[in-house]
């Protein structure tokens, strides 16, 4: 009688199999007894089959719990953990989607943690505030609720965009548990089908297992961000400890250097290497830092931060020398302040030193400077030591070089004051370049070597820009043409020295103050102002390039040239005057143009190649 069940039972068959031996007998027309015998072991098979099926679910969900806790006690990825909660909770419960919130205590409210199985881009983005929805009413109340259909269930407050969420996912039956740590709501843990649904009290108490291990989870997990933070605090405090003990070093270090460097005779820029190496930036000393920064560390007597430098002002008494920047160090510590502090002091005091030293080396150049233009009758011999000493060679060629100040001083002080500037400007340039200057005429006068390669009023233009650059005014200067054997001839020197004042007064008489220039700039002007005449440079500069074409072609540019101006510049009469065709006339004057510059033709320049042409003319006689 039982077989029939046994065998069902053994195969794991489907519940509506089980009528099968029933009907088959009252097909078969078998007795009543026998018929209702079957029927109570169909029955009994049922049961036990219900019984099975209840043992293999509660199996599943233990492995499944199981897992889920060893999943907590390798806690590595929350994000992880939580979604095989969800995985799992939507597994065993059989429903269409699982998801889980958190609460926002920002906000006030929960969001979408963790979704599986959904399909919904806005359910996804809900955010449920306390009493909103299913889920706000089990984070309000701390109590897991059950709704079979959603949208009919008035029990929870709707809003349009939750159920616009809801509607767009399609769900029907929704189950809410709470995830709580100790009184508290952290979440809310959601099984859902997408239609009618009753859930039963097992799946409820399933949910609410996966639940509790989801909030476990969480407070691990900040448990394990809290330690983390711990230990980063307690390696932040160790690091700061570090630091503070390498600040102490390092302090002591730059005492010792700085102490060395002053020792030793050391330089500005020695100090900022050595405070560059110990900060662990980039240190300089500047006379053009901002002014306000350095305004306010003069007035605090204390470095100031300037965007991310750091601005320590150089100072003697009441006179501004400069500033140490530290570059790139927004963050700076207090004692690496007072080192930035400390250097700057000492800044102050060699520069003083240096100041001293240096005045006294341009009084020694100025005395020299002014002997070899005053004192006609002082040893050579004597001359040539005193340079020596002040790295400068009066045999070696030279440019001297007449400056004086475009502007116009409001007051006889303020004169001074810029002339003063002036001379100490002109003494620096003259010793960085193995020279000499002096206070002259109220002016300056340098004397500075020519180098290979360099015309004097090349050097005349360098210098008229360095010093006006250094003074923050116009400076003008004329030079002399280059000179020899200064300490033999010393006449040679008050020759240059009248010669660069007659380029000098030239250059402001052309308006062009602020610029240099020597005798041989001006054209044919610079025939009267130089001190010798030079007929030969001044025809070489001007049509030296066309007397050098004919000798190596053959050609006859110099008698076009000739021809063309005696016709008045015609290029018509030109070639009846040379008996060739016209453009033979225009060819000739092509091959000028590119020989001597496409001005050749203006008026200036037309002069100066007349004039060049004539004096060669004149020239030739005693040449031959």
């Amino acid at each position: 009688m039982d077989a029939p069940f046994l065998e069902l039972l053994a195969r794991g068959a489907p519940a509506e199999a089980y009528e099968g031996p029933v009907l088959a007998a009252r097909a078969e027309g078998r007795p009543a007894g026998r018929i209702a015998a079957l029927e109570r072991a169909k029955l009994a098979a049922l049961r036990v089959r219900a019984e099975l099926e209840g043992r293999r679910r509660r199996e599943a969900e233990l492995s499944a719990l199981f897992e889920t806790a060893h999943d907590l006690a390798g806690l590595r990825d929350l994000d992880a953990v939580l979604r095989a909660i969800v995985q799992r909770a939507r597994s065993l419960l059989g429903t269409d989607i699982a998801y889980l919130s958190l609460h926002d205590p920002d906000r006030g409210d929960t969001y979408m943690r963790v979704t599986e199985g959904s399909v919904a881009a806005r359910f996804q983005q809900l955010r449920l505030g306390m009493g909103e929805g299913l889920g706000g009413l089990v984070a309000q109340t701390a109590r897991p609720y059950v709704t079979d259909d959603y949208f009919r269930d008035e029990r929870f407050r709707h809003t349009a965009t939750i159920d616009a969420g809801v509607r767009d996912e399609g769900l029907v039956a929704i189950l809410g548990v709470p995830l709580t740590l100790g009184m508290n709501v952290i979440g809310v843990l959601f099984a859902a089908d997408r239609r009618a649904r009753v859930f039963e009290r097992e799946q409820i108490a399933l949910l609410g297992s996966f639940a509790a291990l989801a909030a476990a989870a969480i407070d691990t997990a900040n448990l394990l961000t809290e330690t983390r933070s711990a230990l980063a605090g307690l390696e932040r405090a160790n690091e700061i400890i570090r630091d503070r003990s390498g600040v102490i070093e390092r302090a002591s270090d730059v005492h010792d250097r700085l102490a060395e460097l002053v020792l030793r005779g050391g330089g500005v820029h020695d100090v900022a290497a050595a405070v560059s190496e110990v900060l662990d930036g980039t240190v300089e000393f500047t006379e053009t830092a901002a002014p306000a920064a350095v305004a306010a560390s003069r007035a605090e007597g204390h470095a100031v931060r300037h965007r991310d430098d750091w601005i320590a002002a150089v100072a003697a008494g009441d006179e501004l020398l400069g500033a140490l920047v530290l570059h790139g160090h927004p963050g700076l510590d207090p004692v690496d302040q007072r080192t930035l502090e400390r250097a700057a002091m000492v800044t102050s005091l060699l520069l003083l030193a240096r100041r001293s030293a240096v005045e006294a080396e341009q009084r020694v150049r100025g005395e020299l400077l002014d002997d070899l233009l005053d004192a006609r009758d002082r040893d050579p011999r004597l001359l040539r030591e005193r340079a020596a000493r002040l790295r400068a060679d009066l045999d070696a060629t030279h440019v001297v070089l007449a400056a004086r100040l475009d502007g116009i001083a409001a007051d006889a002080d303020q004169e001074a004051a810029a002339r003063t500037r002036l001379w100490s400007a002109a003494s620096h340039l003259a010793a960085t370049r193995h020279g000499l200057a002096a206070a002259r005429d109220g002016g300056t006068v340098l004397l500075l070597p020519l180098e290979p390669g360099t015309t004097a009023g090349d050097v005349a233009r360098r210098t008229a820009r360095h010093l006006g650059t250094a003074v923050h005014e116009a400076v003008t200067v004329g030079a002399s043409a280059p000179v020899r054997g200064l300490a033999a001839d010393r006449q040679a020197v008050v020759a240059a020295y009248d010669e660069a004042r007659r380029c000098l007064d030239a250059l402001r008489l052309l308006a062009r103050s602020g610029d240099g220039a020597a005798a041989e700039d001006f054209g044919f002007l610079g025939l009267l102002l130089a001190g010798e005449r030079d007929v030969t440079g001044f025809v070489d500069r001007t049509i030296g390039r066309v007397v050098a074409y004919d000798e190596r072609r053959g050609t006859e540019l110099l008698r076009t040239l000739d021809a063309y101006f005696a016709c008045g510049m015609s290029p018509v009469r030109t070639k009846d005057a040379l008996h060739v065709h016209v453009n033979t006339v225009a060819q000739r004057l092509d091959r000028v143009a590119r020989l001597l510059g496409d001005d050749w033709n203006t008026p200036d320049r037309v002069l100066e190649i007349q004039l060049a042409l004539r004096l060669r003319l004149l020239a030739l006689p005693a040449q031959r």
